[in-house]
């Protein structure tokens, strides 16, 4: 899932840079004023971590491969403060295992960072209208992956024809790891609803 370097085309990249540290600014700019951001923190970090780790292991299928992201999951156990996270777990691959590219940091991050956003906000609007949070958590999860292998086929299309049978491949792949994310996700989103319901960003603003 992680963009190589040399893959896309320079405006392709430039474009992920300006949106990547554009939407980083303004969540970390309103996250600073929050009185529980430390508080936050250790929770950041094992996310971070999780992330990190699961995201390194993948499985080559045909032109492209497959690993597990947890998108989903990061957005809706971190809000909108996932998108600064994968930065560091995103930072961190490409700088110590060369694990997606150093120029395509920016668009990796919006690749995978703004479906984690989105399946945040639909977590809590669905959460709010009273839907069952095991059943949303296993869709955001879903949704999450998902998106990210969309993003990413866009991204490769737009970049030239001869991407279009390994854009349509990839979303293809994602398909089962799809599946697995929204599984864990869910299954997540249950015990923590058990044991320490406060842990999900419920009642902070959008």
């Amino acid at each position: 899932m992680h963009i190589s370097d040399g893959v896309l085309s320079f405006p392709v990249i430039i474009a992920g840079w300006a949106i990547a540290l554009l939407l980083n600014a303004v969540i970390l700019w309103r996250c600073k004023c929050r009185h529980d951001m430390a508080e936050e923190i250790p929770k950041i970090s094992i996310m971070t971590g999780a992330f990190f780790v699961a995201s390194l292991v993948h499985v080559s299928i045909g032109p492209t491969s497959v690993h597990l992201l947890l998108t989903g999951l990061l957005g809706v156990v971190l809000g909108i403060m996932a998108f600064p996270a994968m930065l560091v777990g995103l930072t961190l691959q490409a700088f110590l295992f060369q694990h997606g590219g150093i120029t395509t940091i920016g668009i990796n991050n919006v690749m995978m960072g703004v479906p984690a956003l989105l399946a945040y906000w639909l977590f809590r609007y669905g959460y709010s209208k009273g839907f069952n949070p095991s059943a949303l958590g296993t869709f955001c999860g879903a949704l999450g992956m998902i998106l990210s292998g969309i993003f990413l086929a866009l991204m490769l299309i737009t970049t030239g024809e001869q991407f279009t049978e390994i854009a349509y491949a990839v979303v293809v792949a994602h398909v089962p790891v799809m599946i697995i994310e929204g599984i864990i996700t869910g299954s997540v989103v249950t015990f923590v609803m058990k044991v320490r319901p406060e842990l999900l960003p419920l009642e902070r603003e959008v």
